[in-house]
C-alpha cells in the first residue's frame, strides 16, 4: 500500500483517510495505529498529537461519517416530501445507498464496538443522524391513534435494525449475499410489511 502525503497542519485529517484505506482492508478493528501512521507517510508517535489512540481515531472517523450520514438522510427525508410514505422510503433507500458509498465511515459507525458517547463529537454527530430517522418515524406514525402509536425511537430502532440486516447480509459483499432480489427490494418489501402491521398503508 502506498504512503499518503500529508499537507503540514492536516495530520489529523490524514490520518482519518489513513484509517479509511485500512477499514476497507482489515476492517475498524484490524490495525494498530503504527500501521495507520506508516500508511500514513508519518512516525509511529505522530498520531498520537491529535489521538489518544485507536479507538479515538475510529470515533473521528466514525463522527465524520455521522456527519455525511445525516446529511444524505435529512436530504432524502426532504422535510416529509412529497409525503410521509414517500420520505420515510426515501430514507431507507438512502440508508442502503450510503453504506454503499461509504463502506470505511459505515464499519466505523456500527461495527467498531465505540460507544456512542465515546467523544463529544461522535455523540453529537450520531444524535443528530437518529434525531432524522426519528422525526421520519414521526411524521409517518402521526395519523396512528396515541393509544396505538409506537414511541418514535424505537419505530426508529426497528427500520435501522432491517435496514442495517440487509446491508450486513445482502449489500456488502459477503458470504449471504446471494438472493434473487436487490437489498432494495427487500428492504422495500420488509418496511411495507413492518407498515402493515401498524395500519399505516393498506392491506393487498
Amino acid at each position: 500500500m502506498a504512503k499518503r502525503g500529508y499537507h503540514h497542519g492536516n495530520l489529523r485529517q490524514a490520518l482519518v483517510e489513513a484509517a479509511l484505506d485500512l477499514i476497507a482492508e482489515k476492517g475498524p478493528t484490524g490495525f494498530t495505529m503504527a500501521e495507520a501512521a506508516k500508511t500514513a507517510g508519518v512516525s509511529a508517535a505522530a498520531p498520537y498529537r491529535h489521538f489518544a489512540g485507536r479507538e479515538d481515531l475510529l470515533a473521528e472517523v466514525a463522527s465524520q461519517g455521522y456527519e455525511r450520514f445525516a446529511d444524505v438522510l435529512e436530504f432524502a427525508f426532504n422535510d416529509g416530501q412529497p409525503s410521509p410514505l414517500a420520505a420515510f422510503e426515501a430514507v431507507g433507500r438512502a440508508y442502503l445507498a450510503f453504506a454503499r458509498k461509504y463502506p470505511g465511515h459505515y464499519m466505523a459507525m456500527f461495527e467498531a464496538g465505540l460507544a456512542p458517547g465515546h467523544t463529544p463529537e461522535l455523540a453529537k454527530a450520531s444524535e443528530r443522524a437518529n434525531r432524522v430517522l426519528r422525526r421520519a418515524a414521526e411524521t409517518l406514525s402521526a395519523r396512528i391513534p396515541p393509544e396505538r402509536r409506537p414511541p418514535s425511537a424505537m419505530f426508529a430502532a426497528h427500520i435501522t435494525a432491517l435496514s442495517h440486516g440487509i446491508v450486513e447480509l445482502y449489500a456488502r459483499g459477503k458470504p449471504g449475499t446471494r438472493t434473487p432480489f436487490t437489498p432494495e427490494e427487500l428492504l422495500e418489501t420488509g418496511v411495507g410489511i413492518y407498515l402493515r402491521g401498524l395500519g399505516l398503508i393498506e392491506r393487498d
